[in-house]
C-alpha cells in the first residue's frame, strides 16, 4: 500500500478534483481483491470482514452456534445473552500488505433494558505518498475506516430469540470522507434437546449519510441463514451457512472478451444440473468444530465461492479452506485462525476473550 503515489500539479493544493474518482476507484479495486470478486459493488466493504478467529476458521461469514460466545454474537445479534455480561474480546489481523484491522467487543446486561454488546471495528489501509509530476514527494496521507456497533438481544421464549445491531460508520480516504448508518436484524431458533440451532440474519441495512464526492453508494447488504448441529455423543459441531440469499447468480461476469482474465470460463460452459449445483454451492459455507478436551477446540471450514473466484488452475493449493484452534489458558480463551484467501501468503487471525468478573474475582 505504501508504494502508491498520488500526483498533483500544485504543491499547495493537496489533491485536485481530477484525482478524486481515481482515489475512490483505488479503494473499490482494493475491496474487490481483498473481500472477494463478488464484492466491489458497494461501499464500506470492510463491514464484511470476520470479527473473530473462530468465525474465520469455520469458513468465514457468521455462525449459528449458541454457546454464549460474544464473538459469534457480534455477527449474529440474536445470539446475545445475559451470560455475556462483562465479557471482553479483542481481535487483530495483520492483513495483506500494510493493511491491518481489528475489533474490541464488550458485553453488558441490565435487568430493565436487556442484553447489550458494544463493538469498535477499525481498518487501517496504511500510509500513502503525495508526489508532484517530477516524482518529488510532498508528504503522506492516510486511509482508514471505523464502525461503532451497539448490539441488543433478547429471548422470546425457551427456543426463540431476536437481536439487532446499530452501526455508525466512518470512512476517511485522505480528504474524502463519508458517514453512514446501518442495522443488522436477526432471529434464532435453538433446540437444546437436539443441540440444533438455526438463524436468519439481514445484515448492513442502511445508507450513506454523507458521500465521498456527491454520489450515494449502496452498502454491502446481505441476507444469510445458517444451521448448526452438535452431535449427541461426540463433541463435534457442524455448521452449514447459506450466504447472499438476496442474489442467485454470484458468478463473476467478464464483459471484456479481449481480456485474458475470466475466472468463470469453465462455469459458463456448464449446463443443466451442473450449472445449478455450481450456483448453489457458491452460497454455501461449511464449518466444523471438534472439542477433544475441555481446554482445546479444533476448527476447519470451506468456502466454495472464495475458491472458485480466486483459484489458479495451475496451482489450486488450499484456496477457500481455513482452519484454527482455540485454547483456554487461565481465564483467557485464545483463538487462532489461518485462511487461504488467494495463492499468496495466508493471513493470521488472533482473538483473545475473557470475563472481567472472573479475571478480577469480582462478585455481583
Amino acid at each position: 500500500m505504501s508504494a502508491f503515489t498520488l500526483h498533483y500539479k500544485n504543491p499547495k493544493q493537496i489533491v485536485v478534483k481530477k484525482y478524486t474518482k481515481s482515489l475512490i476507484t483505488l479503494f473499490v479495486l482494493l475491496s474487490i481483491t481483498s473481500f472477494g470478486q463478488s464484492g466491489g459493488n458497494s461501499t464500506y466493504d470492510f463491514l464484511t470482514l470476520n470479527n473473530s478467529a473462530r468465525i474465520a476458521a469455520m469458513g468465514g461469514n457468521f455462525l449459528t452456534v449458541k454457546d454464549n460466545d460474544i464473538n459469534v454474537a457480534v455477527a449474529n445479534p440474536s445470539l446475545i445473552t445475559s451470560e455475556m455480561h462483562n465479557n471482553l474480546s479483542l481481535s487483530y489481523v495483520d492483513y495483506f500488505t500494510d493493511i491491518n484491522f481489528g475489533y474490541a467487543t464488550y458485553g453488558y446486561h441490565t435487568n430493565k433494558l436487556g442484553n447489550f454488546v458494544g463493538t469498535v471495528h477499525f481498518i487501517d489501509y496504511g500510509k500513502f505518498q503525495y508526489a508532484d509530476e517530477s516524482g518529488a514527494t510532498q508528504g503522506n496521507f492516510a486511509a482508514n475506516e471505523y464502525s461503532l456497533n451497539l448490539g441488543w438481544g433478547r429471548s422470546l421464549d425457551s427456543n426463540f430469540s431476536i437481536g439487532a445491531n446499530l452501526k455508525g460508520i466512518m470512512s476517511n480516504f485522505e480528504s474524502y470522507g463519508s458517514f453512514g448508518l446501518a442495522v443488522d436484524v436477526a432471529g434464532t431458533y435453538h433446540n437444546p434437546k437436539s443441540n440444533l440451532t438455526a438463524s436468519v440474519v439481514f445484515s448492513n441495512i442502511g445508507r450513506q449519510i454523507t458521500y465521498y464526492y456527491g454520489e450515494n453508494q449502496r452498502l454491502p447488504f446481505e441476507i444469510k441463514a445458517g444451521v448448526s448441529k452438535t452431535l449427541q455423543h461426540i463433541p463435534l459441531t457442524f455448521s452449514v451457512l447459506f450466504t447472499n440469499l438476496q442474489r442467485w447468480d454470484l458468478r463473476f461476469d467478464q464483459k471484456d472478451e479481449t481480456s485474458s482474465f475470466n475466472e468463470d470460463e469453465t462455469t459458463k460452459t456448464k449446463t443443466g444440473i451442473a450449472e445449478i449445483a455450481d450456483e448453489a454451492m457458491r452460497h454455501i459455507v461449511l464449518g466444523a468444530e471438534l472439542r477433544p478436551f475441555k481446554i482445546l477446540r479444533l476448527r476447519a471450514g470451506y468456502n466454495y465461492l472464495l475458491r472458485k473466484e480466486m483459484l489458479v488452475d495451475a496451482k489450486p493449493g488450499t484456496i477457500g479452506w481455513s482452519w484454527g484452534l482455540g485454547v483456554k489458558v487461565y481465564q483467557f480463551e485464545i483463538s487462532y485462525a489461518r485462511k487461504a484467501q488467494y495463492l499468496g501468503p495466508s493471513y493470521n487471525f488472533f482473538t483473545v476473550t475473557t470475563n472481567l468478573n472472573t479475571l478480577f474475582h469480582v462478585t455481583e
